[in-house]
């Protein structure tokens, strides 16, 4: 997936997928102006039709697998 980093704000769990309805990992700006929000799943499967509709894709699908830090309570 092309990813473009842009201003717009970090997508939050608030944020869901135009097609399911789960959390969006993926924001997507279309040539026509309008914007797509997709989950993960719903973003891979339709990445070669996105791509050729979009003026920007905002990816944070890579917040899936980033761990959290470890506190030092998490320690004992």
């Amino acid at each position: 997936m092309t990813t473009v980093l842009t201003p717009a704000s970090p997508l939050t769990a608030a944020d869901r997928c135009d097609r399911c309805g789960a959390q969006a990992y993926l924001r997507v700006v279309l040539i026509s102006g309008g914007e797509l929000l997709f989950c993960a799943h719903h973003g891979r499967k339709f990445e070669p039709e996105l791509k050729k509709i979009a003026a920007e894709i905002q990816d944070e699908t890579g917040r899936l697998t980033d761990t959290p830090a470890q506190t030092v309570e998490d320690e004992h």
